[in-house]
């Protein structure tokens, strides 16, 4: 059985990617924060602040045949309300997070023959959002590292993806889809008029992680219902 590694699989999209992949693959999971449902998921659990802590401690197995990277930030203000450090974490949290847990894994994800990467970019990258300024950019930065990353580690056999969603219902997003008012304004921005969920973000990655993906690299997709290439 694949062995997959999930990175932020305490919460959100992490959390419902573990419940979709845990019948089919070992899974690994990594999280600074335990959710109760992680008790009723098979997979083994490692609690870790992945931007603090060190992974030296964690026995991963020899061959790893995928990683998912989930940890990510929704930090919405005016350029002129945005300190060097809201840029700084937002990076840090998207961009530098994968990349540490790539170089700690390459090793082993070159000895699986047909391994998989996947990231998480978002619609804002693509799409001028006002107040998106920080997260755009560090997304954008996870884009630009998806496809550098594909091509770079092309011969050996690791396809390296990622996944742009739009709004999706998470807590990550809770502030943004508090109240009805705010969930119903935000299902009319999109042109199929509803919001995304987490289980649709968590079956693409489950495709993209699947020998069914085999031929698919340096991509990112979009899964934002139409908002980035639909207006009406």
């Amino acid at each position: 059985m694949k062995t997959i590694v999930i990175v932020g699989c305490g919460s959100g999209i992490g959390l419902e990617t573990a419940r979709t992949l845990s019948e089919k693959y070992n899974i690994i999971g990594i999280s600074r924060t335990k959710h109760p449902e992680l008790d009723n998921i098979n997979l083994k659990f490692y609690e870790k602040d992945i931007l603090s802590d060190n992974l030296e401690d964690i026995a991963f197995p020899d061959v790893i045949d995928g990683l998912v990277y989930a940890p990510g930030s929704i930090n919405l203000k005016p350029l002129n309300r945005l300190s060097e450090e809201d840029f700084t974490h937002d990076f840090a949290i998207n961009v530098l997070g994968a990349v540490k847990c790539i170089q700690k894994l390459l090793p082993n994800l070159k000895k699986s023959g047909n391994a998989s990467i996947v990231l998480y970019s978002s619609v804002a990258a693509k799409t001028g959002m006002p107040f998106h300024a920080s997260v755009s950019a560090s997304k954008c930065a996870v884009e630009g590292l998806t496809r550098s990353l594909a091509a770079e580690f092309s011969a050996q056999k690791i396809r390296c993806n990622a996944i742009a969603p739009s709004l999706t219902d998470t807590p990550l997003a809770s502030q943004l889809l508090s109240t009805p008012e705010k969930r119903e304004a935000s299902a009319k921005r999109h042109p199929l008029q509803r919001i995304g969920n987490a289980g649709e973000m968590a079956r693409l990655t489950s495709f993209l992680l699947s020998d069914d993906a085999s031929w698919i690299t340096g991509q990112i997709i979009a899964i934002d219902g139409g908002l980035s290439t639909i207006k009406l």
